[in-house]
């Protein structure tokens, strides 16, 4: 195990994407190929430091190792000095084995984002890599910090990037512009932010009127007596989680944003952005909240149910390939919250391999959804077929990952789909049970695409022409895909691959983080029990 106080690869795990971000600005006028290899080395040197951390954190064998009910947070790496100290307020990073495997997801997407970008933007190409690799770097600080003004300053800073990337790079589609979009996910965003500020604003109050000192600090904070305002504290938590989820009825910025993003952006929201709701649910909101929490899971499950059927129902109705493919990430949330309110260990094991496998599965998809609207500059299905006969690498890797989204056995989305449903099914029964008819209806939009683009009668040609002359250009033919996107897909298809024949290496990284948050979970459940006694109903979880 590596030592735990001030090691400074945390701090450089935000650095180095914000300094790589503003090279990327300020190296522009004088060439606008240098921005890209800036951006494309950062996030490199991001990624290499998370398997650096992950090698030296020797994880190998945790999951055979039962945790004390009574032990503390189970860091593996911290940092912490002083920021604000009259108001309790610290630069204090701090990881473990689920913030270590969400912030590689994150260095290995930001190096997707940027390899899939480096044709497809053509302008302000320095600011454009400085707004992306400033969202990376405001989702690992996310993932890192440990102070809740810390936590809630990285929440927002992340999303004036991406605001960015939507109203400047994005794409208009008919009837709504990319100002549009970028407007109504900011306003969701910051609505539901300014929810969650209060929420830690009355936390933290609480907490200085029982200990008479004010504090921002995550473990001061635990188990802090809120007596009647722990559940509307909870939901505002909720509320703010809720929405960059996203779960029903707080999606209504998603479809727009994924549809008008550029293909990067689409990336960094599909891949990385929404899993930070998912992370904060499993870290704030269970350990500080956990009797409140369980009140509020079947209210919750349901509307993951609720959201599971919707997402999968409207993707199964869109014809435009990005909205479909962000319908599909609402469905799949569902499966997230229903994971996270059942709060078994199982459950919360299969949550971490989803949220890995849906990363990358998702960030794939709109890649290959952005290198089709390259070629033929549209995403309309109803005008594509006949790519099985046309493109040798592009239709068979398209038909793979649509199979992985739907969990075919072989990829990490069928490993993280089968232990959420079996974690949850003691408890859950009948939520179990929709969930698992609802993979129906995931295998009918997923042929669907599938039918829709790859076989049928031959458009590609004929669109790719009128796309050209009606642009004014010289008619060329369509190109597959070339070296540089082909080996992005199969890294990103062979981690799937893993995920899914061999899943132990994540499992055992994040044993120790998910047995603590069961433990805190259901703490609330057995306060009359002695330690012996809820030593077992841990085990038996």
């Amino acid at each position: 195990m590596i030592e735990l106080q001030q090691t400074w690869m945390l701090p450089a795990l935000i650095a180095i994407p914000f300094i790589a971000g503003l090279l990327c600005w300020m190296v522009e006028r004088f060439n606008k190929r240098l921005p890209r290899w800036i951006a494309l080395i950062g996030m490199t040197l991001t990624f290499a430091l998370s398997l650096v951390l992950w090698h030296y954190g020797d994880y190998s064998g945790m999951s055979e190792q039962v945790i004390s009910p009574d032990a503390g947070v189970p860091w593996v790496a911290e940092f912490s000095v002083p920021w604000i100290p009259s108001f309790g307020i610290s630069f204090h990073l701090a990881l473990d084995g689920l913030s270590l495997l969400m912030v590689g997801l994150t260095g290995l997407l930001g190096i997707a984002a940027v390899a899939c970008s480096w044709n497809e933007i053509q302008r302000r190409v320095g600011f454009f890599h400085l707004n992306l690799l400033w969202s990376l770097g405001g989702v690992i600080g996310v993932f890192l910090a440990i102070d809740l003004f810390l936590f809630f300053f990285f929440w927002e800073m992340m999303l004036v990037p991406i605001y960015f990337l939507i109203a400047l790079w994005g794409h208009d589609v008919v009837g709504k512009t990319k100002e549009y979009a970028a407007t109504k996910f900011f306003i969701y965003t910051q609505a539901s932010g300014l929810i969650m500020l209060i929420g830690i604003l009355m936390l933290v109050i609480i907490n200085y009127a029982q200990r008479g000192v004010v504090s921002f600090n995550y473990h001061d904070l635990l188990g802090t007596s809120l007596g009647g305002w722990e559940y509307p504290i909870m939901l505002c938590f909720f509320i703010g989680f809720a929405v960059k989820l996203p779960v029903i009825p707080f999606h209504g910025w998603l479809p727009d944003a994924h549809a008008q993003a550029p293909t990067a952006g689409s990336v960094d929201l599909a891949g990385v952005l929404i899993k930070t709701a998912a992370y904060g649910l499993i870290r704030f909101v269970l350990p500080l909240f956990p009797a409140a929490s369980q009140d509020f899971a079947p209210i919750a499950i349901t509307l993951g149910t609720i959201g599971i059927f919707y997402g999968a129902w409207l993707a199964f109705m869109q014809t435009d390939m990005k909205r479909l493919l962000a319908y599909t990430s609402i469905s799949h949330m569902g499966f997230v919250v229903l994971a996270i309110y059942a709060g078994t260990l199982l459950s919360l094991q299969g949550l971490m391999i989803q949220m890995l496998a849906h990363g990358l599965s998702s960030a794939a998809l709109f890649i290959m959804a952005g290198q089709l609207y390259e070629r033929l500059h549209t995403r309309d299905l109803t005008l594509m077929g006949g790519m099985w006969g046309q493109f040798r690498y592009y239709a068979p890797i398209l038909m793979f990952f649509c199979a992985a989204l739907l969990g075919i056995p072989g990829t990490g989305n069928f490993i993280g789909e089968f232990m959420i449903l079996f974690g949850s099914f003691a408890q859950y029964p009948v939520f179990v049970v929709l969930a698992t008819v609802s993979l129906v209806l995931a295998g009918l939009y997923s042929l669907i695409l599938i039918h829709r683009a790859l076989f049928g009668k031959n458009n590609i040609e004929e669109l790719a022409a009128q796309t050209t002359k009606s642009q004014g250009l010289p008619a060329r033919k369509v190109k597959d895909l070339g070296k540089r996107e082909l080996s992005l897909l199969l890294i990103l298809a062979a981690g799937l691959v893993w995920l899914g024949l061999y899943p132990q290496p994540f499992l055992d990284t994040s044993s120790h983080a998910m047995q603590w948050i069961n433990n805190a979970y259901i703490y609330s459940q057995v306060t009359q029990v002695d330690a012996s006694q809820l030593l077992d109903v841990m085990e038996a979880r």
